[in-house]
């Protein structure tokens, strides 16, 4: 076992299938250098759920042969909406959907049960602190970066001078919602999209896999008549089944993640407006894809983000690392943060 007065912290990512776990102690070196998961159970409700990421939590400790006595605190971190101190939205949310999730405090709740601090963030902030971190090393304090992912929503992180930016409500860094400029960007004849939370013409709306689903696969097939995706009943399953084609360099696959890419440099341009960020970073499921296409797609957005001459000089755009493992590492390092800085 780890001596007690050598502390770490705990992260705990919590999505809607599984728990991810990690420890770090205060080199900043994780214990684990693997995917750790188990179920999360989200769908049975907030106790069990609670229960679940204890046992995960019981659960890295044991594989690290960690003591419970040297943990000083635990981050933890879940899909939105949810405010900055870890409660669920009141209206839920598509992970937490049972009635019993709206406005549960699920931070505090997890505090009670393993009587630790509990830091929370959502799964994107994590996420874009853990890249903003890998990325700059020892002099992240000294930069900023804005992290885009692209999921089944668009999330995303604001992160500057090594700290995320949550807001006075805890909504910064929602980049999905913010409205992007649409023209030259659909075709002629193309439907406005709109996103599921009710705006038409915002990043999620087109970067995302409903905004595939909802919107641009519906208009693509009508122009690549008799491609396979047509008969796919589902069309939440013909839009998973995009990026594998894409990889395989289809041509209607291509244009849809041309708008894809489009739509995420026209937001990062107007991050660059904004912040001026010293990073760009995607994730999501474009990193899970073959290099080749991961590669393609990363210099799409890139030269679809206008940068003035000074600021392309310094700025530099990349990928996601580790992403299956970036939230809880993430949420690992927000809870080291907090503990130096008690």
């Amino acid at each position: 076992m780890r001596a007690p007065d050598s502390w770490v912290v705990v992260g705990l990512d919590c999505g809607g299938t599984s728990n991810n776990a990690t420890v770090l102690d205060t080199s900043g070196r994780f214990l684990v250098d693997r995917l750790v998961e188990s179920p999360s159970l989200v769908q049975e409700g907030p106790e069990v759920a609670v229960k679940a990421l204890v046992r995960a939590l019981d659960q890295i400790l044991e594989l690290t042969g960690t003591a419970r006595s040297s943990v000083r605190a635990v981050g933890l971190d879940t899909p939105g909406p949810a405010s900055a101190e870890g409660v669920i939205s009141s209206k839920g949310a598509t992970n937490f959907s049972q009635p019993a999730w709206r406005g549960f405090d699920f931070r505090g709740a997890l505090e009670s049960r393993v009587g630790l601090p509990v830091v929370y963030n959502n799964d994107a902030n994590a996420a874009a602190l853990y890249a903003h971190h890998v990325h700059f090393g020892a002099e992240a304090a000294q930069h900023s970066s804005i992290s885009a992912i692209v999921g089944t929503g668009l999330g995303g992180g604001v992160i500057e001078a090594g700290r995320i930016i949550r807001g006075a409500a805890g909504m910064a860094g929602e980049l999905g919602h913010v409205h992007i400029p649409m023209r030259g960007l659909l075709e002629e004849g193309q439907p406005l999209p709109e996103c599921n939370c009710g705006f038409v013409g915002d990043a999620e709306s087109v970067a995302s896999l409903a905004g595939i689903a909802r919107n641009l696969l519906p208009y693509w097939l009508t122009r690549f008549p008799g491609h396979p995706l047509a008969s796919v009943e589902s069309p939440r399953e013909a839009a998973r089944l995009v990026r594998a084609y894409g990889e395989r360099g289809d041509p209607m696959a291509r244009r849809i993640f041309q708008q894809q890419a489009m739509a995420l440099g026209r937001l990062f341009t107007i991050a660059a407006n904004f912040t001026d960020p010293a990073a760009y970073f995607v994730g999501g499921g474009v990193v899970e894809a073959a290099a080749s296409f991961r590669e393609w797609f990363l210099a799409e957005v890139r030269e679809r983000t206008a940068l003035r001459e000074e600021q392309a000089r310094v700025a530099t755009f990349a990928l996601v690392p580790d992403l299956d493992m970036a939230g809880a590492r993430g949420a690992a390092i927000a809870a080291l943060e907090a503990c130096r800085t008690a």
